[in-house]
């Protein structure tokens, strides 16, 4: 397998100066939509869903085509990597046949399993543990709305063990940010996660802290993001999760919740959103959201991505 070759497969995969100049490259990119054609030939990407998806696909499928690509989208449920064969096996026909190599799937060892039988870049397009791509969007989305990124608060209320809560630290320590996760006691981040964060931090002049109580991790607070509560993998948690007595229910971003931010905040959320629960409408809707800019930039931050990851692997020039 060539040593050259580069994935994306959790946030920390980039070091602080790789993700700004993935940040340059898809702000370029952006107001310039068609000036990147990597993958003019047509190239293939391989994109596989073993989960839901509508964001990842959309602005996958039209990044490939506007870097001059071809998506071939397969369907998970079809193709039943690990399964029906291994992902070994899967990784070395890919390979032969594709560019890169985009999945979206469960368990983080999953995408890292492919990742080291594949000598095309692999990117990770969700999994249970991370979500990288969504990060370097919301990164962008910030840095369009303040100017900038190292110095800045983020907070984070809701389920703190999840991919989002993992790839928030990671990254937003990665830009410098001083990272706030509140979360019910029960629900803290992977102390491995939170280790690696505190460290990137330390070198980045930001800072990670994880509190209880919602109105600390959002006071004062330049941008404020959430999550729903139920995650895929937890749908038989519904009603535990979005009952009456849902652990998460002091954690919804409400008006007044957000009231505690500081009055120019932003406010985030990876979609889909619900309601009524980790979000009230008047916020989501609200002047402070830009939640449809964040959708959008999953366009522009996965063209720099693929861009980025084909040439500093050698598969191809801009």
């Amino acid at each position: 397998m060539s040593t050259t070759v580069r994935h994306l497969l959790r946030d920390d995969d980039v070091s602080p100066a790789e993700q700004a100049e993935i940040l340059e490259r898809a702000a370029a990119i952006k107001a310039r939509p068609f000036s990147d054609r990597c993958l003019e030939g047509p190239e293939v990407v391989a994109v596989l869903f073993d989960k839901q998806t509508l964001r990842t696909q959309v602005s996958f499928a039209a990044a490939i085509a506007h870097l001059g690509g071809f998506p071939l989208i397969i369907d998970g449920k079809l193709a039943q990597v690990g399964v029906r064969e291994s992902i070994a096996d899967v990784a070395r026909v890919l390979e032969r046949e594709a560019k890169a190599i985009v999945w979206r799937t469960y368990g983080q060892e999953r995408i890292e399993e492919m990742a080291s039988y594949s000598t095309v870049p692999v990117v990770n397009a969700l999994t249970d543990s991370f979500h990288p791509c969504q990060i370097l969007a919301d990164l962008l989305t910030i840095r369009e709305h303040k100017g900038g990124l190292a110095g800045l608060t983020f907070a984070y209320v809701g389920d703190g063990a999840n991919n989002m809560s993992h790839s928030y630290l990671l990254g937003m320590a990665t830009a410098g940010m001083h990272v706030r996760i509140g979360t019910p006691a029960a629900y803290q981040p992977h102390p491995d996660v939170l280790a690696k964060a505190s460290e990137i931090a330390s070198a980045t002049s930001g800072s990670v802290t994880v509190v209880e109580d919602p109105a600390e991790t959002v006071d004062g607070a330049d941008v404020v993001a959430t999550d729903t509560w139920v995650s895929m993998g937890f749908e038989k948690e519904k009603e535990s999760r979005q009952g009456s007595a849902s652990p998460f229910a002091a954690y919804a971003v409400t008006t007044d919740l957000m009231s505690r931010a500081d009055a120019d905040a932003i406010f985030l959320h990876c979609l889909p959103a619900y309601r009524g629960f980790e979000v009230d409408a008047d916020v989501i809707d609200g002047p402070q959201s830009v939640v449809w800019d964040e959708s959008e930039n999953r366009l522009h931050a996965q063209k720099a991505v693929l861009s980025w990851l084909v040439e500093k692997s050698g598969e191809g020039s801009r």
